[in-house]
This record gives C-alpha cells, sequence and structure tokens, in this order.
C-alpha cells in the first residue's frame, strides 16, 4: 500500500524526492521530527533500520516503524534495512505500514526472492549497495526493483562525510536506465546536492544536513530544484 499520492517510485516517470533520514533526528519525539520535516515539504520519510549484525550499530525495527504510522498516516515510509537476513523482516515491516523496503544486496544469496517476497506484500523493492560494491551487480535485477540505492557513505552511522568517488556508479544507472529511480544516502545535502544531481540521482536521503538545518523547507526547495534542473537538461539531451 502505497501512503503517498505524492511519491511513487518505479512508474517510470522521474520525479525529484527528498527524504529526510530520522535516524538524524531526536528520536524521542519522533512523530514530532517526522511531521516536522513534512510541514517542511519532505517527500517522504526515510528510516533507518539496524540489526547490530549486518552493520555495527543497532537502532529500531518495525515495533518502532508501527507507532510512528499510527501517528503520521499520509507519508510514505522509505525503510532501509541493514540487516542480516532481510526476508525475516519483509511481513513484520508491511504490516508496520512501510511502502518500499530497501535491502542490501550484501545480505542475501538470493535477490529475486526477496524482491518477489516484498511485492508479494505490497511494498516497492529498493536494492541497496555499500561503497565497496560493484554497481555493476544490481544489472540483472532491474527488471525486479523500482529503486537503487547508492551508499555514498559506509551504512550503519549518521552524520558521515559523502564519499564523492561513489559519483560514477550514479552516472553509470542513469546512462543505462534512464527511467531508474536512483536513490543515494550519506553525507548529502544543499551544499553538494549538484554534485549527484548533475550525473542522474532523482532521490535524495538526507540526514544531518536537513534535520540540524534552521530552514528546512528552504534547503529541501533547493534540493528539489538542483534536481529538476538537471534532470530537465538530461531529458533536452535525448
Amino acid at each position: 500500500m502505497n501512503h503517498s499520492n505524492m511519491c511513487n517510485p518505479g512508474n517510470g516517470r522521474l520525479n525529484a524526492l527528498i527524504g529526510p533520514s530520522l535516524l538524524n533526528s531526536d528520536l524521542s519525539m519522533l512523530a514530532d521530527e517526522a511531521n516536522r520535516m513534512l510541514d517542511a515539504s519532505a517527500d517522504y520519510l526515510h528510516l533507518d533500520v539496524m540489526d547490530g549484525h549486518f552493520v555495527p550499530n543497532l537502532t529500531f525495527g518495525h515495533p518502532v516503524v508501527k507507532c510512528l504510522r499510527a501517528k503520521v498516516t499520509r507519508c510514505y515510509f522509505d525503510v532501509h534495512m541493514m540487516v542480516a537476513e532481510p526476508n525475516r523482516w519483509i511481513g513484520s515491516m508491511a504490516d508496520a505500514g512501510a511502502d518500499q523496503y530497501t535491502f542490501h544486496y550484501e545480505s542475501s544469496n538470493d535477490i529475486a526472492s526477496v524482491c518477489r517476497s516484498i511485492k508479494e506484500h505490497g511494498m516497492k523493492v529498493g536494492l541497496a549497495i555499500k561503497p565497496a560494491t560493484a554497481v555493476e551487480v544490481v544489472d540483472q535485477f532491474i527488471e525486479d526493483v523500482d529503486v537503487v540505492l547508492i551508499m555514498t557513505v559506509e551504512p550503519g552511522y549518521g552524520g558521515q562525510k559523502f564519499m564523492s568517488d561513489m559519483i560514477p556508479k550514479i552516472e553509470y544507472l542513469r546512462s543505462k536506465y534512464p527511467t531508474l529511480d536512483i536513490e543515494v544516502d550519506g553525507g548529502v545535502g544543499p551544499s553538494n546536492i549538484d554534485d549527484v544531481a548533475a550525473v542522474g540521482a532523482n532521490m535524495i536521503v538526507s540526514g544531518s544536513a536537513l534535520m540540524n538545518s534552521k530552514h528546512p523547507k528552504d534547503d529541501i526547495m533547493f534540493m528539489k530544484n538542483s534536481i529538476q534542473s538537471h534532470t530537465s537538461k538530461q531529458n533536452a539531451t535525448k
């Protein structure tokens, strides 16, 4: 089920979408922080789920997501599953109200099966790759996924510095798949949005830059305008 009419990745139309990462928020006020970002014109919310195994950190799971959904009913939830067993939590996250289930290529030996199960549970499929993983590994799964997430930091912690050497991965995907929704997560904000938008990223996860901003609405609109500008240029050259 899609809880937002405005955010619908995987539909063949590229839209500029900004998703604040709530990992960088005041977690004691999760619903308030979520609504603060939505009031600032965020398109979706990015929820980082860490199990302490696939990554060393530990955050929250499906009970918290379900409680948040009860407070935030009309918003697209992208759950970023940094977990060792992605198949294990699909049903629980669907029940909790997740719209997109983004799991890591490195976490499963049967990517296609995980993708099928996610779709069977009514969620969009996101496939993420770590910085050390070659981007070409996603080619065989493009027909199975709605979104490819390029990590521009090492997964597991918020507030890291953007890894500019990941930019060629975005460029590769956009050149091969003109209508693919390409999500970028890690160290992206108004200061470097042009770097990723210029090569084709259209879904931006932004944590510290937005959560710590005094003017998050201005920053979100600035980033969306950058994506839209570059998307228009890319379309004009086709």
